[in-house]
């Protein structure tokens, strides 16, 4: 596995993905708001609000980390972030826009901040840290954006490190008993799972990625080899954020 990235590294990273997030919504036409997303039932508008409440409750989060008792991720925990995101949807498309991006600015000036606490404590899930809090926020940041403007900005468009990131996060995605090499093209393998049956999948490192991702292009991957009468690997639902790794 690819090593953990350095805290100034990895800030530098989340606030790239910012950055380009940022600019994409500032394109993505207003009359496109009401319309469906890339992610199965979610409108533009309600994935534009999910973006700008976990911008929200990521500050949040970075300000408060090692305090005596800190906030949980969200108000009123799934159902409060479901409800406020439906909310958020239905303002008018000028004024979520520009909840959004004023949502983001906030995040990226925090993030310098957060390094002196890496180790720190925050409310995002239990016994987690300012680093689980940062690479939650690049994943949402960049896998989000694949979903707007129907794969504007593609997983072609994912670095390296966030690509071999995913694998380590998305392992507890591999059922029970399965076991996969992900041998990306001119990189080292990583083999995911420790179970009976085996599959051997080529593609480029963010193909890969996007295929543990659930954002996969179909054909973009190759199983070379497979177990005796294996049929094709088969993932578990996203994981939940208790077993989501660094």
């Amino acid at each position: 596995m690819a090593q953990l990235l350095a805290p100034a590294e990895l800030i530098a990273q989340v606030t790239t993905a910012l950055d380009e997030l940022s600019e994409q919504l500032r394109r993505v036409p207003l009359t496109e708001y009401s319309k469906p997303s890339s992610l199965p039932g979610w409108s533009n508008a309600q994935l534009i609000a999910h973006l700008a409440s976990l911008a929200k409750a990521a500050v949040r989060q970075f300000e408060s980390a090692g305090a005596e008792d800190v906030p949980p991720m969200y108000d009123g925990g799934a159902e409060g972030r479901i409800e406020a995101i439906n909310m958020s949807a239905l303002m008018r498309p000028q004024s979520l826009q520009t909840l959004v991006l004023d949502a983001l600015a906030q995040l990226r000036a925090s993030l310098p901040a957060a390094e002196p606490n890496w180790e720190a404590v925050v409310g995002y899930r239990p016994g987690a840290k300012v680093a689980d809090m940062m690479y939650a926020t690049w994943r949402e940041m960049l896998i989000h954006a694949t979903d707007l403007d129907q794969m504007a900005r593609p997983p072609a468009s994912w670095p390296a490190e966030f690509c071999a990131h995913l694998f380590r996060a998305l392992e507890a995605r591999v059922p029970q008993g399965a076991r996969l090499v992900l041998q990306p093209h001119g990189k080292t393998r990583t083999v995911l799972g420790q179970g009976e049956k085996s599959w051997v999948l080529s593609g480029t490192d963010f193909d890969l990625a996007a295929w543990l991702a659930g954002r996969g292009i179909p054909g973009a991957i190759r199983v070379t080899a497979a177990a005796d009468g294996a049929a094709d690997p088969q993932l578990l639902p996203w994981p939940s954020d208790r077993l989501m790794q660094r």
